[in-house]
């Protein structure tokens, strides 16, 4: 008996003896809370260190819509034309908002932070451009942590810490995550749905959260279903109660997106009207983005991806080829999105930018496979992206800028005129200006009309361009008081410069990689006035 009553108070006793903790981090139950620490500072608040970094040393432009799709529209809605002899001439440069092809939600976010800078009275044409920047690298930095927070509990700390060191080493994401362009904002909204999306083995899985976002990048822009059509279809395939998924997350939630978009739409457009309808049928069904440039269907396997990849791409490819089943619908999702725009003639190269981010965990998966030469690879990785991205951010194509930092000396003289000789929307204008300077450019709306022979003001002018300026201004009372010019132009206009009495007043590079009818240097001329007249 007494021996029986020993072995219950032993296994009394053992109840309250407490198992030592691992402290490798193998055993952690709770690997998600393990956080990277760079420089003794959360990992966090590195990469918004970083991004606003980022944002201050890209002083270069990359394409017009980062200016003509949303600084100079939200300009328009709060400030208005500052000039009304250009209405005209900006309602045509605009046609697409003319045509109903673009939402007003995009830019619109851009307003209010203008608007907030006029009610402040610090409406200043350098917080006018720097503001929506900085709000992009903050959206940009946001979207970094969560792939980050998203691989830790995905996979290991180790890959987590490869595939953020891959997002920030990343040139292409550097150039292009603070610009305020649509495809900057998709992909930001696209890595935040991927954080909350069902992935296999994903601990994050909230389809409000994710469909709000989803629904959020096709109003910014309506192609973002590309990039997230297999994925919703996977979510659908492996959803238990499908009915409750569509019926109470899926119509909801796509209801309240585009029924606030259509309202934001219709209040500026001044009628009832579905800017992603049209902009499928004008883009898609029509082809009018051919009017902007045609491509081989291979360019983005044989360009395009190569080229946004950079330096990452063998280690991509090597993540590709390694990667196991739970990692194959990302690893499809960039597939079908490539293919799907393979198919449109017109292509590039920030229209594959949202995949970028997905592209990025494999490269993570690839260095943290790595064991020999995973510090060399780092390194060189960390190397050959640092060159494009501080040669594309600094010097590529920064005379769009600077010479509209010259034309701000203008805004003081009540009679200069400036013609912009230059292909269409080359450089920003108002939201760069902020002030009542009168301007006029060469117009290159779209055939909407199906004409056959139809050329744009723009084709007329570089077609015969002193028969145009001749036939333009007859009298030296039509002149302009100052011309903007690509220097590759300046002698075949030399004649009429020399004639009408213009001087070079500034000259600024632009590019060592001239292309077609864009030169290495903008040119600008003022005339000199005549010295009879009193």
């Amino acid at each position: 008996m007494e021996a029986i009553r020993e072995r219950f108070k032993q296994s009394k006793s053992s109840e309250s003896v407490k198992l030592r903790k691992r402290s490798s981090i193998l055993y952690s139950t709770e690997r998600k809370r393990h956080t990277l620490q760079i420089c003794g500072i959360s990992i966090s608040v590195f990469i918004v260190i970083f991004r606003l970094i980022n944002c201050f040393l890209v002083q270069s432009s990359f394409v017009p819509d980062e200016y003509w799709q949303s600084l100079e529209i939200a300009h328009r809605m709060v400030f208005g034309y500052p000039c009304e002899m250009n209405t005209i001439i900006l309602m045509k440069r605009t046609w697409e908002w003319k045509e109903g092809i673009r939402g007003y939600s995009f830019p619109l976010l851009y307003a209010l932070m203008y608007k907030l800078l006029q009610l402040m009275n610090y409406d200043t044409v350098y917080l006018l451009v720097l503001v929506p920047q900085v709000f992009q690298a903050f959206l940009a930095a946001f979207a970094d942590v969560k792939l980050y927070q998203l691989v830790l509990q995905w996979e290991s700390p180790e890959v987590a810490k490869w595939t953020c060191l891959s997002q920030l080493c990343s040139w292409f994401t550097w150039f292009c995550c603070s610009r305020t362009l649509t495809n900057s904002t998709e992909t930001a909204l696209t890595t935040l749905a991927l954080y909350y999306y069902p992935l296999p083995g994903s601990k994050t899985h909230n389809s409000w959260k994710y469909l709000s976002l989803v629904s959020l990048a096709v109003v910014v822009r309506p192609t973002a279903l590309i990039v997230w059509f297999p994925l919703l279809l996977y979510h659908f395939c492996i959803e238990q109660e499908k009915l409750k998924l569509i019926a109470m997350e899926i119509i909801p939630i796509a209801t309240v997106a585009l029924g606030a978009s259509s309202l934001i739409d219709s209040v500026f457009y001044g009628k009832w009207i579905l800017v992603q309808w049209r902009f499928l049928k004008f883009n898609v069904l029509h082809s009018v983005s051919e009017f902007y440039g045609w491509h081989p269907w291979h360019w983005y396997l044989s360009q395009g991806l190569p080229v946004v990849i950079g330096p990452h791409l063998p280690l991509v490819l090597h993540g590709f080829l390694t990667s196991t089943r739970k990692h194959t619908l990302l690893l499809l999702t960039v597939v079908w999105t490539t293919g799907v725009y393979s198919l449109l003639a017109h292509k590039e190269f920030r229209f594959v930018y949202p995949v970028l981010p997905f592209c990025m965990v494999f490269s993570g998966m690839s260095l943290s496979k790595l064991q020999r030469w995973r510090k060399a690879a780092a390194g060189a990785l960390l190397l050959f992206n640092l060159i494009p991205a501080f040669y594309t951010g600094l010097i590529h194509q920064r005379g769009a800028l600077d010479v509209m930092q010259h034309l701000q000396t203008l805004c003081e003289e009540t009679e200069a005129q400036v013609l912009f000789l230059m292909p269409c929307h080359s450089t920003p204008l108002y939201s760069h200006l902020h002030c009542p300077l009168k301007l006029r450019f060469l117009e290159c709306p779209p055939d909407l009309t199906g004409s056959d022979g139809y050329l744009d003001e723009a084709e007329l002018f570089y077609s015969n361009p002193l028969q145009w300026l001749e036939t333009s201004f007859p009298s030296k009372s039509t002149l302009p008081s100052h011309l903007v010019l690509f220097n590759s132009l300046e002698t075949e206009i030399f004649s009429f410069l020399e004639k009408h009495r213009f001087r070079k007043q500034a000259q600024v590079f632009h590019t060592h990689f001239p292309e077609g009818r864009v030169g290495t240097h903008i040119l600008l001329y003022a005339r000199v006035p005549d010295a009879n007249k009193s």
